[in-house]
């Protein structure tokens, strides 16, 4: 389709967008003619598929082409040649870029060879023989294939999760304050849009979760970024915010957080929320990696009993990521208005799903499985930071636990750069540039430590990094002596 010149000084995505725009004013592809797939026109002139997607999302923007669900790109039947041309500057210095889906595209196939920058761990280190044990127990107690089951959930799981955070994490819940959700992004949907309408102002954790940034925008939300903290929260800028602000909410993740796995202090958490009641503001707390933690820390839920704190946990972290089945715990009055939208929206959630994570839970080598993975993460936590910091690699903090590491290396200005040549290698890296509130470029990258042990992934990183022009390489050689 175009001939492409990896040694050209002009960038590749430069050149697809200027020889695509080039073949719709010349008529060679005419007005709803449809483009070739991004992986199809990525594979026929051997360029990675991110190359792809910033050029389309480029021309999109520009109106050149248009997306359609499920179809594909087109070309805008209604385009005009001289405006595509004036807008590339513009276009250039503030490019528009959808990050629900960017993602939907690049995670389209797992398949990647290497996936340190993914966010779920390796099937060998989930609970597989739990899941089969409870596979062949749910079998032979059967299942009922009738009706849709409890709204709320599976009471034998409900009670199960409030004994157990009561116990662990002294969050003490009635059984009817525990609502199964599909997993914990169900959870954020519900919060999200229930707290939030359209133009209320919401804080989130900055960098922070890709999926819930883009939830909330579709709410209508007004973002603002929380500055995390090698120890927490940049508590200082938060009381600005709320100061000037007046949130509505604020969505974070306080211990082992995504991307940084950063966690906040007992002290931060008391002043955290101590200032979201001076500023009636409502806290949604994601504690998906809590099994993670080998202190089970304080949570806010656990501070707060569930006042001003509304609570998330799942099991895909630890016990297969395919289940999806998670919990929201609120105050009563906060709760029913989400429980009925979860019926409204979806009805009840999968009863046989939460029969088959109760019978994993109750299973008798469940604590030994969690005791195991916080010992395997922690090693690998060792390993990977210790391989980074031979690089050159600056690390935002060294928990010793849970399941990433966030770093940037002096050398690369964009993560995307390393993204993009990783990618073409069959390498997926955690591109820093999803977690940011504003999608800005940076150079942090995120590793999953537990798919970041493949000496492969080394080895490449070190070639390219070496393969950077002026003083890149020389850093990286006295790094490396």
């Amino acid at each position: 389709m175009l001939d492409l010149r990896p040694d050209a000084p002009t960038p590749l995505v430069r050149q697809i967008i200027e020889g695509i725009r080039a073949l719709v004013q010349s008529q060679v592809l005419k007005p709803g003619a449809k483009l070739p797939s991004i992986r199809a026109f990525a594979a026929s002139h051997s360029v990675s598929v991110f190359t792809v997607v910033e050029a389309y999302d480029r021309l999109v923007a520009q109106g050149v082409l248009v997306s359609r669900a499920n179809a594909g790109f087109f070309v805008n039947r209604r385009v005009e040649p001289a405006a595509a041309n004036s807008a590339e500057g513009a276009v250039r210095a503030q490019p528009v870029f959808d990050a629900a889906w960017y993602l939907t595209q690049i995670f389209e196939n797992r398949d990647w060879p290497l996936k340190p920058g993914c966010g779920w761990l390796p099937d060998e280190w989930m609970f597989g023989d739990g899941v089969r044990r409870a596979l062949r127990k749910l079998a032979s107690d059967g299942v009922a294939l009738s009706g849709y089951g409890d709204p709320l959930g599976l009471p034998a799981l409900r009670q199960a999760i409030a004994q157990t955070l009561a116990q662990e994490q002294l969050i003490h819940a009635t059984p009817a304050q525990v609502m199964l959700t599909h997993g914990s992004s169900q959870g954020l949907d519900l919060a999200a849009r229930t707290l939030v309408k359209p133009g209320d102002v919401v804080l989130v954790d900055e960098p922070g979760y890709p999926n819930l940034l883009s939830m909330l925008r579709l709410q209508g939300a007004v973002l603002h970024g929380v500055p995390r903290t090698p120890d927490g929260y940049d508590l200082q800028e938060f009381t600005r915010l709320l100061e000037t602000l007046r949130p509505k909410a604020f969505f974070t993740q306080p211990r082992l957080q995504s991307p940084t796995c950063s966690r906040a202090s007992l002290a931060q958490l008391h002043q955290l929320l101590q200032l979201a009641a001076r500023h009636d503001v409502m806290l949604v707390e994601n504690d998906i990696y809590a099994d993670m933690d080998a202190s089970h820390q304080p949570s806010l839920a656990s501070l707060d009993q569930l006042q001003r704190v509304i609570y998330l946990g799942n099991y895909s972290k630890t016990v297969a990521a395919n289940l999806r089945v998670g919990y929201l715990l609120a105050h009563p009055q906060v709760l029913a208005p989400m429980l009925h939208l979860k019926m409204l929206s979806g009805l009840t959630s999968s009863e046989v799903g939460e029969q088959l994570v109760f019978n994993v839970i109750t299973d008798g080598r469940w604590r030994k499985h969690l005791r195991q993975l916080r010992e395997r993460l922690a090693a690998a936590h060792e390993t990977v930071a210790a391989r980074l910091r031979a690089l050159g690699f600056e690390l935002f903090s060294e928990p010793g636990e849970g399941m990433f590491l966030w770093a940037r290396h002096p050398a690369v200005a964009d993560g995307r750069m390393a993204v993009d040549a990783a990618a073409a290698q069959g390498i997926l890296l955690g591109l820093g540039q999803l977690f940011m509130v504003d999608l800005a470029p940076t150079g942090w990258l995120r590793f999953n430590v537990s798919y970041s042990l493949d000496e492969r992934l080394w080895q490449w990183l070190q070639q390219w990094l070496q393969s950077l022009p002026g003083s890149a390489s020389a850093r990286l050689r006295d790094h490396a002596a």
